[in-house]
């Protein structure tokens, strides 16, 4: 992790095509951002102006429920500070040309040493009263730092690092305690348009447990977010909020304002107002369950190469279909269409065969191969409808595990 990371990616699909970048929300800055603040009359009421007269009550009513429900989970809500070992520089002086110019000096540096220092943060929340906590697997990438977990009343724990997924962006992270505050996972499944949600995090690694209030602005979002020289990560069925949340929110919930869990705060839409995306709950549940249970998640693994099928790859290779994935081999010689072994071989799947249908489910731009995939687990079994040298066919496969290896 950088000390001032360069976020970017984009939105899969984008809007009318437009490439919009998303950053990562974790990992503040050392070298904090000028904040402008807006001054407003205070009232003696945070975050609002007083109640008209004329206001319904249903509408105090919400406002009240808000305060509620952020006095419940902020428990259970954590900052994640991480330090690391930076080295420590010292200036001295030489000169290159001894005793023919004395008195002539010229500047350099090297290292004396190093020094612990801060260098980013995140945030968490608990979900076990034994000190179990989720937060974004890029928050605690950094196999080299040290990660510091703090309530919102200031108290510190050191914490242990005990699974990390890149692929869902989820880590789990233990502290040790017990009888501790923590909160409840709901059903990602049952998100509405516009339901409002509260967003708790570490805003900027710097303002603890900052609270945010917006609605669900959109479902079922495919992004591809990353850091600047750190690679980048698909995340499929996003939950899109206009919340705000900023760098240092990573990991911190989404909440519903009956308390429960919908999303875990993961990426944000650079540039745009008040686009940031969250990993559903039940993606996150079902990641901490694996990771208690495996110490890590399983994923489930078909073992093909694949293209979407899009107008011009139709077009170039006189396709019969609108959609679906085109098993094709990669430009390199090991990139192969089909992986020896895999479930794909065993099924007879060959390179040019085109997945049309996962378990009835049509492989589309909103609904994409490696999405449907990633939705299952290992030794399901699934119902592939192909088309092979212009027939369809169904045919039945038994998923691997991703990372084991693959025998015939």
């Amino acid at each position: 992790m950088s000390l001032k990371p360069s976020l970017f990616a984009g939105i899969a699909g984008g809007i009318a095509g437009a490439l919009l970048t998303v950053g990562f929300l974790g990992g503040a800055v050392a070298l904090r951002p000028a904040l402008v603040y807006n001054l407003l009359t205070d009232t003696g009421h945070t975050g609002q102006y007083p109640l008209a007269p004329q206001q319904p009550v249903a509408a105090q009513k919400k406002a009240l429920d808000i305060s509620d429900v952020v006095a419940k989970v902020n428990p259970a809500v954590i900052s994640i500070v991480i330090s690391k070992d930076v080295p420590v520089m010292e200036q001295f002086f030489t000169n290159p040309f001894g005793d023919q110019f004395p008195g002539f000096q010229i500047p350099q540096f090297r290292q004396n040493g190093t020094k612990k220092q801060e260098i980013g943060g995140g945030s968490g929340f608990l979900v076990s009263a034994d000190g179990y906590i989720v937060t974004n697997a890029h928050v605690v990438q950094d196999k080299g730092a040290e990660y510091a977990v703090f309530t919102n009343e200031g108290k510190k724990f050191e914490t242990k690092v005990i699974a990390v997924d890149d692929v869902l962006d989820i880590a789990l992270i233990k502290i040790d305690g017990k009888d501790l505050p923590f909160l409840t996972f709901g059903n990602s499944n049952k998100v509405r348009l516009g339901q409002s949600v509260i967003a708790i995090g570490n805003a900027l690694g710097e303002f603890r447990n900052t609270v945010s209030v917006g609605v669900v602005s959109g479902l079922s979002r495919s992004i591809i977010a990353g850091q600047n020289g750190g690679g980048s990560e698909n995340l499929d069925n996003v939950i899109q909020t206009d919340a705000a949340i900023n760098p240092g929110n990573s990991g911190g919930p989404l909440i519903t304002l009956d308390g429960t869990v919908i999303g875990m705060n993961s990426a944000v839409a650079n540039g745009a107002q008040n686009i940031g995306f969250s990993i559903p709950a039940n993606t996150v549940k079902d990641a901490v369950d694996s990771m208690k249970k495996n110490g890590r998640v399983l994923h489930a693994f078909l073992g093909v190469r694949s293209t979407p099928v899009t107008a011009a790859l139709k077009q170039k290779n006189n396709l019969s279909v609108n959609d679906g994935a085109l098993i094709l081999r990669g430009s390199q010689p090991d990139e192969l269409a089909i992986m020896p072994g895999s479930p794909a071989d065993k099924a007879g799947l060959m390179e040019n065969d085109i997945i049309l249908e996962i378990d009835g489910q049509r492989i589309d731009e909103t609904h994409s191969l490696p999405s449907i995939i990633r939705g299952k687990k290992p030794h399901d079994k699934i119902v592939v409808k192909i088309q092979h040298k212009g027939e369809e066919k169904t045919v039945e496969i038994i998923l691997g595990e991703a990372g084991t290896s693959q025998k015939k």
